[in-house]
This record gives structure tokens, sequence and C-alpha cells, in this order.
């Protein structure tokens, strides 16, 4: 909770503010049952008309002040706590996206949702609350039992008890209402996590029939979720009760002793109809507290979860790179291993060099490691053992910016914005309309883009819906080619080209970029024949390596796959 009760303080002067006249209210409002009492005992039995007119005039300007006061810190209290929480998620936000690819997978994508989302909506209520309720209830109580002790000490004493058991049990019942809030909002994950998977596979879904079987995992799921937060609910719930049975035991004793200290002389009626509003005041302040420990229990939870990313390590530091370290390849690893859970090495000492300007495909089956290698390569994970070289370096030497800002990757699934087909190629860098437009005919994009209504202002839906499979990948590539970068990944790019196309592009990209670095994740051939190196992953390993008539040579998987898809043509 440090954490983000440190985004309180820049607005430290408004809060103070909020108090002061939330201060300001309590005291008119415990102000107001002495003067009823004053009118009851003195002025009533005297007669004077007068005085009880000033009296009760004071009251009614007193109960306006109060209320004035209450509205006027209550619109402070919730600037501050929007203000407040629009930057919390802006920071959440900004550290989500410095988190690295390990971090991201331990929190999962969900999980993150979630927590931007509805826990800072929790955050938000907390202090809302807090502000208003945690300034002016604890004040009313306190206030109300001093002024009691003043009058009828017994009474006092009765009212105390009564109070301090009250506070006991809702401090029971919220120890025990955390950890379950917590677990609700993990439940709550599970929910965001099926939406997402839904939404991004709608079409699959309908596709193979499977919407039932979806419908009843998000029931199942939204069943988990509401069985948490009614666990949860279950035992705050028990603080209301808890707390007007204690009150309302306590009013009956009250009233019982008052009527007697009242028909022994030792206390008059309007000290006890004051007592009885003083009491009315702290019943309702301890209610409001109560509710506002079932609003902390959640605020509180969240906040845990929020501050997991907010003082989340930084897990890639970039190391000091040695006057004495020898300059490596342009691209390349020695022996670099890798591991996604620790078990089994899904990458086991691969080893490449790559000079400036050449070539480099990569060819295996699914789950060979071939999107792995190239993650490495873009330091999305760290190896576990061996080398990774970039531009000459060890990555780890490198920042995030400089090492990133070399490539230019088209990954295999990739979202478009729904956006023009310029902002898409342009990717909010704002990159000049004869770059994007020149990235469009490197990636034989150009063509459809001038069909389209509008061309390059052309608006797409939300994923690329109204585009093609084959479409959406010529786009992805103009957008890593359009800031022309010194090295390209293509992580199965024309996976939904035609041959022909794919052809047009691979030389489209040897005679437009003749410098850059290139990297072709691939399952043609034909896309990785011209490559200056091949590499042939197979389990995590590199079984083989060299060039395309090297490769039709001494490997017998490559042979094999160049004779099935091209007739064993060299």
């Amino acid at each position: 909770m440090k954490t983000i009760l440190g985004y309180l303080r820049p607005h430290a002067p408004r809060v103070a503010a909020g108090v002061t006249v939330k201060f300001t209210a309590a005291v008119l409002e415990l102000l107001l049952p002495l003067l009823l009492a004053h009118i009851i005992d003195d002025c009533v039995p005297a007669g004077d008309l007068p005085a009880i007119r000033r009296a009760g005039g004071l009251m009614l300007v007193m109960a306006f002040g109060a209320a004035f006061c209450n509205i006027t810190a209550n619109r402070m209290a919730a600037w501050v706590s929007m203000e407040m929480t629009r930057r919390l998620r802006r920071d959440l936000y900004r550290r989500t996206l410095l988190l690295s690819q390990a971090q991201l997978d331990r929190f999962t994508v969900s999980s993150i949702v979630s927590r931007l989302t509805n826990d800072t909506y929790n955050v938000h209520q907390m202090f809302d609350k807090i502000q208003r309720g945690g300034i002016r209830a604890p004040m009313l109580v306190l206030g109300g039992l001093v002024l009691t002790f003043f009058q009828a000490p017994p009474l006092a004493l009765v009212q105390l008890a009564v109070c301090s058991a009250t506070f006991f049990a809702i401090w029971l019942v919220t120890r025990r209402g955390i950890p379950r809030y917590t677990r609700a909002q993990e439940a709550v994950d599970t929910v965001v996590r099926i939406l997402r998977e839904n939404a991004a596979g709608v079409r699959v879904i309908k596709a193979l029939a499977c919407q039932g079987r979806e419908r009843e995992r998000f029931a199942s799921a939204s069943r988990a979720a509401r069985e948490t937060e009614e666990a949860a609910g279950r035992v705050m719930a028990a603080a209301n009760p808890l707390s007007d049975f204690l009150l309302n035991l306590g009013l009956v004793l009250v009233v019982l002793a008052g009527a007697a200290l009242v028909d022994r002389g030792r206390m008059a009626s309007g000290q006890i109809v004051a007592f009885l509003s003083y009491f009315t005041l702290i019943q309702t302040a301890t209610l409001g507290l109560a509710k506002l420990f079932v609003r902390y229990s959640k605020g509180a939870a969240s906040a845990r979860r929020i501050e997991e990313i907010l003082l989340a390590p930084e897990d890639q530091r970039v190391r000091p790179s040695g006057a004495s370290e020898p300059p490596g390849p342009e691209l390349g690893m020695e022996r670099a291993s890798f591991s996604y859970l620790g078990v089994e090495k899904d990458l086991d000492g691969a080893s490449f060099r790559l000079k400036k300007g050449e070539t480099l495909g990569i060819l295996g089956p699914t789950g060979a490691g071939k999107t792995t290698l190239v993650s490495l390569l873009l330091r999305l994970y760290d190896a576990d053992e061996g080398v990774v070289w970039v531009g000459g370096r060890d990555v780890s030497t490198l920042s995030r910016e400089a090492l990133r800002g070399r490539f230019g990757v088209v990954f295999q699934n990739e979202a478009l914005l729904n956006d023009s087909v310029y902002e898409n190629i342009s990717f909010l860098r704002g990159l000049p309309r004869e770059d994007a437009a020149a990235a469009a005919r490197t990636a034989q994009a150009w063509e459809f883009i001038e069909s389209l209504p509008g061309g390059l202002d052309a608006r797409l839906d939300i994923r690329g819906a109204n585009l093609s499979g084959g479409q959406r990948q010529r786009l992805l590539i103009a957008r890593a080619l359009a800031a022309r970068p010194g090295m390209l990944i293509l992580d199965s790019a024309d996976s939904a080209l035609d041959y022909r196309t794919a052809a047009a592009l691979h030389a489209a990209l040897r005679r437009d970029f003749p410098g850059v670095t290139l990297v072709v994740i691939s399952e043609r051939v034909a896309s990785l024949r011209s490559a200056d190196r091949i590499l042939v992953l197979e389990d995590g390993v590199i079984s083989a390596q060299g060039t395309h008539e090297q490769l039709l040579a001494s490997c017998k998987r490559y042979r094999r796959m160049a004779e099935l898809q091209m007739g064993g043509l060299k």
C-alpha cells in the first residue's frame, strides 16, 4: 500500500483542505445536539420565545453549513480520487509495456487487463470513500464520545463499550475478508482470459460449432467468480448486522440507564435527548465505518495486485560491455540454450554466425524452436546459457531501445489497428506517407491498397477483419519495412501468400533493401533457397546448417522437403 499511497502526495494540499472542510462539518454536526438540549432545558421552561427562535435559527444555519461543507469536501475527494487513479492507471500501463516477456507470461495478459480495469476501479473507490467517510465518521465517533462524557459519564461508558465491541467485530470481519477478495479478483482474471480467447477465436469457434462448449466454459468461469465473490460477500455481510445489533443493544441500555437517571433527577430531559442524538450520530458514523471497511477490503486486495506489477524487478538489466570483449558477428549465437519452464530445453546449444547484409533462413517442424530462436535475438527472453550477438555486441549490453530500434519484425500473429491503412503501416511512429507507400510497394500490398476506397486513408475493421489473410500479412510486412530497419525478421510472414506473390516479395526485398540483414522463418524451401545460411531445427537443436546446395547434399530432412515441394529442383 505504500506505493499506492504515494500517488496521494502530489494532492496533499487539496486532501488537507478537504480534511479541514470535513472537520468543520463534523464540528457543526456535533454542536447541534447541544443547542437542542439548551432549547429543551433552558429556553422552553423559561418560555423565552425569542431565545428559542435564535437558537433554532442558529441550528438551521449550522445544518446548512454542515451540508455545504460535506458537499464541497465530497467534490474535492472525488476529484483527488479520479486524478490519482488516472496517474496510477497511466503508470501501471507504462510499467506493463516495460515488463519482459517472461514477466508477462508469469502475470498473464488477462490478469494484467483485469488489474488495469477492475483493480484500479476498486482502488479509486477505496480512496474516494476513505476521503469522504474516513475523516467524518471517526470524528463524529470520537467527538460524540468526548461530549457525552462531559454530559453523563456512566452513559458514555456504555456507549464506549458498544463502540469498542463494534470496531473489534468489524476488524475481525475485515481480516477474513481481504484474502477472499484477492481470490475473487483472481477468478475475474479467468473470466477475462476466456473472453479474450473467445473474441480472438470467434471464427474458429463458429466454424467448428463449439458455441455450446464455449458458453459452458464461460458459464463455469462466471460461476466460479460469482462463488468466490459470494464467499467474500458472506464474510463481509456480517459487518452491518453485527454493528446494528451491538449499537441497538447499546441504545436500549442507554435509554434504560438514562430513564433511571432522569427519574432520580440526576439528568435533565434535554440532556437525555441530546445524548440520544449523539448516540444516533455515533451509530450512523459507525455503520459508515463498517461500509468503509468493506470498500477497504476490496481496495486493499486490488492495491496489492497492482503493486505486484509496479514493483516487479527489472529482470533484463543492461550489462556494461567490457573494452576487452572481442566484437562478434552482425547476427549470431554461440551455444545458446533456453527453456520456458526451466524443465526441458526449448532451444539447446544453438550456434551460427551471419555477416551484415546476409540472409538467414530457418526451417523446421512445428515446435522445433524457430520462434524461440528469434525471441532470443530480440531479447524478448534472455538465454539461459551461451551468447547472443546483434550488431557485433552481446545483446545483454544493448539497451532495449538500441536493440529493438535495429529490427523490423513480422510475427506469426500480429494485430491491426481499427484505423487507416496509413496509421497501420506507420504504427504511431509519424512516418512520412511516401515511406509508407514505398514500403507497401515492396511488400506487394500497394495493388490492393489502391483498390480500397480512400487508398492509404481507407479504414480497417478491428484486427483487419475486412482484409483477407494474405492482405493482412502484406500490410504487416509493409509496417516492418516502413522505418527502413537494418535487420528484418519475417516469422512465417509468407504463409498466407501464394507462391507467385511470395517470390515477388523476396525479389523486391533484395532489390529495395540490399543492405538489410534478413532472417526468414518459413516452411517453404523456395523462400529460403537463396539464403546465405539455412538452419534446420529439430526439437530445439540445429540439426544442420549451410546453403541450399549444401543441405540438399548433406541433410535428409531438407532434401525430403525440397523434393516434396519443388520436385527436387536445385
